[in-house]
């Protein structure tokens, strides 16, 4: 079944609130984000910001334990403009060259869905223009917390949250782990295009059209976000220090290789040595975010659940 949801209402934490709406599964949805700003396709703010939340949609028959897939089938930015910070993170430079760092001020930048472009105008500067070529994503994709929580959206865990990670892209299916009934899940903060670790804070933040499908996997429960593409698996781990976030998302890499995909510890632990990749999702939040990836390339079919197909 097709769902449209215009949303009304957001919500700038993760957690058990009020479902927007009922998802059953297989169900696709049809809905819009406002930005990081609280601002929607018009450009008008509708919402407070920081990283406001569409749903959460509760998912009927997901149940704590199973794992919700998250088919992502259509994120394409809404509008004609989007906003970045104007300097790099103090915590990612050495700190002697903090004082070196510009000022930080929100810039603008003018996004063209047609030609797949996002351009930055800097007067006086070099270069005066920056061209880079459009990669919408979605920074926030989550469910509710266990134990109550609400749990802000500007940090994440493992029940996904503000991961800032550029590989939650179109076509990609996102696998959570689902906490509380009906896993009520949570998506928000578009970014037109953003870098690996998300330096500045900001991607190119902007509102955003989103279209997906979810799907209940019974009685598969896993420990962190996962995700999917036709060429790669992947893993997340969300925490500070950022040795800790590879090391969640290492475990639950050699977990998925152990559970799905017939290895035993040693073959398991002899491939990723030598074929897994790391990427940093963000080293600006709270709790910073390193994935761990695995080409599909050197895995065999997978022994369980496979990856659903989208509209099923």
């Amino acid at each position: 079944m097709e769902h449209r949801f215009q949303p009304a209402l957001y919500h700038r934490t993760f957690g058990s609130h009020e479902p927007v709406l009922h998802l059953g599964s297989g169900d696709r949805l049809i809905t819009t984000t406002a930005d990081a700003l609280g601002q929607d396709a018009t450009g008008e703010r509708v919402t407070e910001p920081g990283n406001p939340l569409t749903g959460p949609f509760y998912i009927d028959g997901a149940e704590p334990r199973d794992t919700l897939a998250v088919s992502l089938e259509r994120i394409e930015p809404n509008r004609d403009h989007g906003f970045t910070r104007s300097s790099i993170a103090s915590n990612a430079v050495d700190p002697d060259y903090v004082p070196e760092l510009p000022e930080r001020t929100l810039v603008r930048w003018d996004v063209d869905t047609e030609g797949r472009t996002a351009t930055l105008q800097i007067p006086g500067a070099t270069p005066p223009q920056i061209e880079l070529p459009l990669a919408p994503m979605l920074g926030c994709i989550g469910v509710a917390p266990d134990r109550g929580q609400a749990i802000s959206t500007a940090t994440s865990g493992p029940y996904g949250g503000n991961m800032d990670y550029r590989g939650f892209v179109t076509g990609v299916t996102a696998y959570l782990p689902v906490f509380v009934p009906g896993a009520l899940l949570h998506v928000g903060d578009g970014h037109a295009v953003q870098g690996d670790g998300e330096i500045v804070g900001t991607g190119v933040e902007i509102s955003m059209d989103v279209e997906l499908t979810v799907n209940v996997i019974s009685g598969k429960p896993i420990g962190w976000p996962r995700g999917e593409t036709d060429e790669d698996i992947f893993t997340t781990g969300n925490a500070r220090p950022l040795d800790q976030a590879l090391q969640h998302a290492t475990t639950e890499m050699l977990r998925w290789l152990l559970q799905d995909y017939g290895f035993d510890a040693a073959g398991a632990n002899h491939l990723m040595g030598q074929a897994v990749r790391y990427e940093v999702g963000n080293v600006f939040d709270p709790a910073y975010t390193m994935v761990c990836k695995m080409p599909k390339r050197h895995l065999p079919p997978p022994t369980r659940t496979a990856r659903p197909a989208a509209g099923t």
